[in-house]
């Protein structure tokens, strides 16, 4: 690892993936996951990705409308434009560079459908679309000699300088280091292990958001939580594996305790509503019935067909005794996806000079106040490259000399980080502001999680990263409550 670099790209999902490789061979970059290169919400995408590929069935403007609808009409339009306009070329660049994206019986594209898309336009590579993207992205960036990429590397600090910033890591062994870099994007995920059930991997606890409000960066509507419908119910996991919207996009209907199809009853669209439309019907009819027995039916669909259109699905529900093509899945909504995050323009371009933002911790506007299916691997690459493509452009006509002489390393050590701090935050967070909120409960949830936010600042602990991940849970409650105590009281 070198001391100075001229782009830090903090993230292995699509974003930082793709970021990376819109570089020329003249710029160094310096690409980092906290876990292993493959472990990230991007790997778990199951669905597809949207795009308007097919111009005699579908129009940008249909994509446009089903987004707006989804997000309620909260959306930025100028940023749905762009990620409509522009995402079918990278989808297609994707292809190129090898991701086996299913096909039809005639070799082209096969395009299925999914809640709240008005065509058929989620291309897939059968329901481990994600995975395909990224390993193909990795294999990618592998070739590139201009583009270092450390896996089990953590970052625990940004801070700015007159050149960039000067960004502290945790190291493979258990060492650290601080290096300098001109630009940083922050490709960091999601918030999910802020919630006691959610669908996403272990990296997601809010570490770029977290650091980037530190810094000073504007946080937009962090309170615009997704939560899924479909998630497999398992007992006792905290990572519950998705059952994927095109589940119901390929005909499988969502059954209450008493084996009964209800969505209908709560929106006109039924199971294909938008996830938060099926999401709250759920909770509705939980209540109603006085049960969390919920289940997908896809059983009269033909077994082979299921067997090889989700063959992950297929394979995990087996492992949990589940036999999809013969038995009912037991779901229920969990944590799934973030719409706010650090905010940013059309360009990713944060409120703090070199700092840019892409995929799930950033806020283009784009969802709205509920993300559309299959739009957020779109998100991830227009997105990603429209960052990486300012910083060249800045690379090119700016003063970029060298980062003035620092330390390279400090003094990490403290006290012991005491147990129960995460725990206690992700209860507070699935009593509080789950699919339903609970108004009352948030005075107090804002409260403790101040109060432990304020112990771990001011614990003089030592700086690992189980500290790093428990500040960034405290952070990302706090936001995220206040912002919802805010709302109740203008209301």
């Amino acid at each position: 690892m070198k001391k100075e670099y001229d782009v830090l790209i903090v993230g292995c999902g699509a974003a930082g993936l793709y970021a990376a490789l819109q570089f020329p061979e003249d710029v160094s970059v310096l690409l980092i996951s906290k876990r292993e290169l493959t472990l990230s919400n991007s790997s778990l995408a199951q669905g597809g990705v949207a795009a308007v590929l097919d111009k005699d069935h579908d129009n940008f403007k249909l994509h446009i409308a089903d987004t707006l609808i989804a997000g309620k009409y909260k959306n930025n339009l100028e940023a749905i434009e762009v990620l409509v306009s522009e995402g079918p070329q990278d989808v297609m660049r994707l292809k190129e560079m090898g991701v086996a994206f299913d096909l039809d019986e005639k070799g082209n594209l096969q395009m299925t459908l999914e809640a709240g898309h008005s065509r058929h336009r989620i291309v897939h590579h059968k329901d481990s679309t994600g995975r395909a993207i990224v390993d193909v992205l990795l294999e990618q960036v592998s070739t590139h000699k201009n583009i270092e990429i450390c896996g089990h590397t953590m970052l625990y600090k940004l801070d700015r300088t007159d050149r960039g910033f000067l960004a502290g890591l945790l190291l493979p062994d258990g060492g650290s280091k601080i290096i300098a870099a001109h630009y940083c994007i922050m490709a960091s995920g999601g918030i999910g292990r802020v919630y006691q059930y959610t669908t996403n991997s272990a990296i997601a606890t809010g570490d770029g958001i977290t650091l980037a409000f530190m810094l000073g960066a504007r946080i937009r509507h962090l309170s615009r939580i997704q939560f899924h419908p479909t998630a497999f119910a398992a007992e006792n996991d905290r990572e519950r594996f998705l059952i994927s919207e095109a589940v119901r996009g390929e005909g499988a209907v969502l059954l209450n305790c008493d084996g009964e199809r209800f969505a209908s009853k709560y929106d006109e669209r039924g199971e294909l509503a938008p996830r938060d439309v099926v999401s709250n019907a759920i909770m509705l009819e939980c209540r109603a019935k006085g049960s969390e027995k919920f289940y997908l039916d896809i059983t009269h669909k033909d077994p082979e067909f299921v067997r090889k259109r989700f063959p992950m699905i297929y394979e995990k529900c087996l492992e949990e005794g589940i036999d999809i093509t013969k038995e009912w899945i037991p779901v229920f909504p969990c944590q799934h996806y973030l719409m706010g995050g650090i905010d940013v323009d059309l360009y990713a371009r944060t409120t703090v000079d070199r700092l840019y933002a892409a995929g799930e911790c950033s806020h283009t506007g784009v969802h709205g106040a509920n993300r559309l299916a299959s739009n957020s691997l779109l998100e991830a690459l227009v997105f990603s490259r429209r960052a990486a493509n300012d910083i060249v452009e800045r690379l090119k006509n700016e003063d970029n000399a060298p980062v003035p002489a620092f330390a390279e390393h400090e003094d990490l050590s403290g006290n012991t980080l005491p147990h129960g701090f995460r725990t206690e935050i992700r209860h507070i967070m699935q009593d509080c502001y789950f699919v339903i909120p609970k108004p009352e409960l948030i005075p107090e949830g804002v409260r403790r999680c101040k109060e432990i936010l304020t112990d771990l600042t001011g614990g003089e602990y030592a700086v690992d990263r189980d500290f790093v991940e428990a500040r960034s849970l405290a952070t990302v409650a706090c936001i995220v409550l206040e912002e919802v105590q805010k709302q109740n009281e203008q209301n």
